[in-house]
């Protein structure tokens, strides 16, 4: 199966901006038919507080284009929302099927408290997964990635691809390399990171989004520069390994009682 990541230089709060830049990136990169296409967290908007502006839960304009662009491209599309509830937001990522129709959302279950998320945003109630062909995935974004016990979760739960996606600060571009690929080797799973360039208000970011196999190697990355990177994933070199090598069978179950 072929796994794409959309590395973009994310335009502050400015949602049709944001989309036609990734529908003119997909309509280039002529992806394979269902392919499982990543884009950042917050790609339409940037990692925002502005909750009453960037909100999407009524216009649904972002939605709209994920369900869209899946259609159009006859792809699988996993792209980081804004939504609101009770007061507060949601960062949330929603997966959309090559008929355009949702069949899966996560919410941020980690909100960065460091920079203010945890004001503005709720936190996410559990780890989820979705099929994806013979794949089960399970999602997260950004600060979720310091947390191992969320991923564990989803090992545990049979997730063989865990996806981030994030705006990662360039403060710290070697807790991300190093997480993602930590992340892989412990889960023995597929892991694959997409992180947004440029910069905002606040922060700027390098990028480097990244495939990564279940040995943590580093299958294809895509660096500083703005565009798709993608890799061919084969769910039996998840399960072959996981046969070979059974340590996730030697997990105390105590601990996640």
């Amino acid at each position: 199966m072929r796994l794409a990541c959309c590395q973009t230089d994310i335009l502050w709060e400015n949602k049709s901006a944001n989309h036609a830049k990734v529908r003119s990136m997909v309509s280039a990169a002529n992806l394979p038919k269902d392919t499982l296409l990543l884009l950042p967290e917050l790609f339409a908007v940037g990692f925002s507080m502005n909750i009453s502006e960037i909100d999407d839960t009524r216009s649904r304009q972002t939605q709209r284009f994920l369900s869209e662009l899946a259609k159009e491209f006859s792809i699988y599309v996993c792209g980081g929302v804004a939504m609101s509830c009770e007061g507060k937001g949601r960062n949330e990522c929603a997966i959309y099927n090559p008929a355009g129709e949702e069949i899966s959302r996560y919410c941020k279950m980690q909100p960065f408290t460091l920079a203010g998320e945890a004001r503005h945003y709720a936190a996410g109630p559990d780890v989820s997964t979705y099929a994806w062909k013979d794949f089960t995935v399970a999602p997260f974004i950004c600060y979720d990635l310091r947390f191992p016990e969320l991923f564990r979760v989803a090992a545990r739960r049979g997730a063989q691809l865990i996806t981030v996606i994030a705006n990662w600060t360039n403060r710290r571009d070697n807790h991300w390399i190093t997480l993602l690929r930590a992340r892989a080797i412990e889960n023995q799973a597929y892991v694959a990171g997409v992180n947004r360039i440029g910069s905002d208000p606040s922060f700027g970011y390098s990028g480097n989004s990244m495939i990564i196999d279940p040995h943590g190697e580093i299958i294809v990355e895509a660096g500083g520069k703005e565009g798709i990177i993608s890799a061919e994933i084969n769910v039996e070199a998840v399960n072959n390994w996981r046969r070979d090598f059974p340590a996730l069978n030697d997990i105390r179950s105590e601990f996640f009682a």
